[in-house]
Order: C-alpha cells, then structure tokens, then sequence
C-alpha cells in the first residue's frame, strides 16, 4: 500500500539523498530551498512510503488553483513496480479538483538520454497527465508542460512561477518559439 505524509525534520536527510541521485545537477534547485519553502507552507514536501517504508518523495508548489508537481522520485529499487503510479495518483487525488502541472526535460529535441525522457513523457501520460503544447525555457532548460486537470498558456505559466515560487523567475522562465 502507498501512502503520503509530510516530511518530517528526520525524513529529510534521506530525501536529500534521493534528490541528488534522482535529478542531475543542473536540474536541481537549492534542496535548502525546497525545505524553506515547505516549512514557510509555500510547498509541500510529501514522503511516499510503502508497506511503512521510505519509497520515495514528492515536492509541490501551491497556488489556490493550481498545484506544481515540482520534484518527483521513487528509489530505485522500487521502480517498475507500480510505486510511482500508485504515488502520483494519491497526488492527483489530494489536490483535487486543483490543476496539477508537470515539467519534463523536453522528449523532443536530440539528448543522450532520449528514451529516458520518452519513458518518464509516457509514465505521466499512462497516469492521467496530458501533454499541454508547449515548452518552455525554464532556467536554462528546456521543458514540455503536461497538466492533469488544468490549462494554462505561457503568461499564465510565467505568473505562476513569478508569484508562488520566486519573482526572479521573471527573467528565467521564457517561452521556446519553436515548437516542434
């Protein structure tokens, strides 16, 4: 059985850990960053457990409408075998009827690891999410939006980000022109 619960202050050494194994380095915030937020309630940050045990994290960013799946990993050991699923629908289920958006490195574009980002693109799909149409630069980094529950275009993304995560993402979240 999956549930969710807050991190709590012991939870969080081993969220960090997860964090640098699961995401490279370029696509991590400051974790300090993500803790501050959590304890200011900006966000949540969400263990995923199994049976009891620690299976994996989840961080959001919160708006009254719409919902940031910000961060999203299972451990290793546990992958393939329907953690993950079972963990983004309690997710789902506890922001509802909130949007709830995701950001995945872009399965467009040429990369080393085209079908690790084709499988996670797939993974969100199988489990309710809807590619949105659009990418988007987001610090540097190219990104497809997929939504449950939500439409938004980019001045409403860009507010999002500029209003519940930081104001400087003014100037680091930018639209990609090209939309393949």
């Amino acid at each position: 059985m999956i549930t969710l619960e807050r991190a709590k202050k012991l939870d969080i050494p081993r969220v960090y850990l997860l964090y640098l194994r699961a995401f490279p380095a370029y696509e991590r915030k400051p974790f300090s960053k993500i803790v501050s937020m959590a304890k200011e309630g900006r966000t949540d940050l969400w263990i995923i457990r199994r049976g009891g045990r620690f299976a994996g994290f989840a961080s959001t960013v919160n708006s009254p409408d719409l919902v940031l799946l910000d961060y999203f990993a299972v451990c290793k050991s546990l992958r393939g075998q329907g953690v993950g699923s079972a963990a983004l629908k309690a997710i789902l289920d506890r922001y509802a009827p909130r949007g709830v958006l995701v950001e995945i490195e872009s399965s467009r574009i040429p990369s080393d690891n085209r079908q690790e980002r084709e499988n996670r693109k797939r993974f969100y799909v199988n489990c309710g999410m809807t590619p949105m149409g659009m990418e988007v630069d987001l610090f540097g980094v190219r990104m497809e939006l997929l939504g449950c529950r939500c439409t938004l275009d980019f001045v409403a993304y860009k507010d999002f980000y500029v209003r519940y995560y930081t104001p400087r993402a003014e100037k680091y979240v930018q639209p990609v022109e090209e939309q393949p």
